[in-house]
This record gives structure tokens, C-alpha cells and sequence, in this order.
């Protein structure tokens, strides 16, 4: 990972761009310029390399990896939206990242089978849904049931298919700014609209109350059950619940 060379790409040489410079060349990449495009990916790619190093020494090619980060680079400037109002390297990194591991996932030297992961996407996918229209996690049997399965198959495919990650591991950096795997909200359909809309939600937390923070960031962020949440700050699982539905209502509001 520490090699002068990726695919072609003298590393040391790597242009920087000015916070000043990306919002200009993405606006002239809005309006079809490709050359700004071409501009803007040069110098972007230690954005990419960065990345490709916390990856290292699984035995990945350098190359391998770098050129697929840099398809997640392109995919991120294809889709990024200025009136959204966060940096580019906030809404790519965790785009980057998830290109990554989907080659990673797929290319393991232990190949999970296509029936296992094709299950467990379908099980995060009804896991989502669930959330969403019920704004509670499903249960293991409830996902069997649907997918006319045993619960010991939906753990297993789970399981097989992830991958710990320490959410206290920088994702990126760059002079001050740092970004940590727990400043992204998760999206396991990885969707780009998916992607921008958990960035802006993001920044509406920094509009709630400490109490309401608290809930969302054990739970979302921590990844804390809520009985594990209501042992911790000694009130019943009820009111965390009751606490999570408030503080996620919260953000709809200000998100509209």
C-alpha cells in the first residue's frame, strides 16, 4: 500500500485541490465540462489512495483497489448535489468505501455463495422496510417468516456477509479535517439518493436537543439495542423507545 506507483498513477505527484477549486470545477461539471470532470478526479485521487491504505494487508492488490475506488470517485462526482450543503469529501468517502468492500465481498478469497447473499440482501432489505414504515427493528423470525425460511439461514447469511469495522477508524484525512467511519449514517442499500439524503440528516442532528442526540447516537451510531440503551441510562426500554420515535420525528420535521 505504500507503493510510489498505482496503476500507472505516480502517487507522489498527486495534485491538491482548494476547497475553492472543487466548488468551481464541480459547477462547470454540472454544466458538461469534461475537462473540469477530468480536472476534478486528478485531484481527488489522494482522497482515494487514502482510503485504499486502511485496507491493506489483507493481501489485496494496490492496484486492484485503487482503480476500483476511483470508480466510487466517479460515481461520487456524477452524483453529487451542491444544494446539499456538504463538503464532497463527506458525501464520497463513504461511497468510495462501500465500492470497496462490494469488490472485497465478492471477490473473497472464501467465497460466500450467491444463494447465502442474495438471502441476506433480501433480509436487510425487508430489515429497512420494517424501520421505515414501522420505525422498529424487525426480528430475525419475523424476516424468516416472510422469506419462508428458518431464522438459523437468516443468521447465517447475515453473518456471512459481514465484515467489523472499528467505528472509531478514520476513513479519511486531510490537513484538520478527519473523517471517521461513525460520522456515516450506514446504508445498506447503498443508493445514491440513500447516500445524500443520511449526509443531510447528518447535519440535522446538530439541531436537536442533547437528549434526543444521545438516543440517536447509541442507537444509529453506537449501534445499541434499545434495551442495551435503557440499562445503560437506567430507564425502561418503553421510553427509549418512546425517546428514538420523538427525536427521529424531530428530524423529519426539519429535514422538510
Amino acid at each position: 500500500m505504500n507503493k510510489v506507483e498505482i496503476s500507472g498513477v505516480n502517487t507522489a505527484k498527486l495534485p491538491l485541490l482548494t476547497p475553492e477549486e472543487k466548488v468551481e470545477l464541480m459547477q462547470k461539471i454540472k454544466q458538461g465540462d469534461e475537462e473540469a470532470r477530468q480536472k476534478f478526479i486528478n485531484g481527488n485521487l489522494r482522497l482515494v489512495l487514502s482510503i485504499i491504505r486502511r485496507f491493506g494487508g489483507r493481501g489485496e492488490n494496490a492496484d486492484d483497489l485503487f482503480q476500483v475506488g476511483c470508480i466510487g470517485l466517479i460515481k461520487a462526482i456524477d452524483n453529487f448535489d451542491l444544494s446539499q450543503n456538504v463538503q464532497f469529501s463527506t458525501y464520497a468517502v463513504p461511497m468510495i468505501i462501500g465500492e470497496i468492500r462490494r469488490y472485497l465481498r465478492d471477490n473473497n478469497v472464501i467465497r460466500v455463495s450467491r444463494s447465502i447473499r442474495d438471502l441476506a440482501y433480501k433480509a436487510l432489505g425487508i430489515k429497512e422496510r420494517i424501520y421505515n414504515e414501522e420505525q422498529r427493528e424487525a426480528t430475525i423470525m419475523e424476516i424468516a417468516e416472510e422469506l419462508g425460511v428458518t431464522k438459523e439461514d437468516i443468521i447465517i447469511s447475515l453473518d456471512a456477509i459481514q465484515e467489523p469495522v472499528s467505528l472509531q477508524e478514520p476513513a479519511y484525512s486531510e490537513s484538520t479535517e478527519n473523517i471517521y467511519l461513525m460520522d456515516q449514517i450506514g446504508d445498506k442499500k447503498n443508493t445514491d439518493e440513500l447516500w445524500t439524503q443520511n449526509l443531510t440528516i447528518e447535519e440535522t442532528m446538530k439541531r436537536l436537543n442533547e437528549k434526543e442526540k444521545m438516543i440517536i447516537n447509541k442507537r444509529f451510531f453506537e449501534g445499541r439495542t434499545q434495551v442495551e440503551v435503557a440499562e445503560e441510562i437506567g430507564i425502561s426500554q418503553a421510553q427509549v423507545s418512546r425517546l428514538e420515535r420523538l427525536a427521529i420525528g424531530h428530524i423529519r420535521r426539519i429535514y422538510k
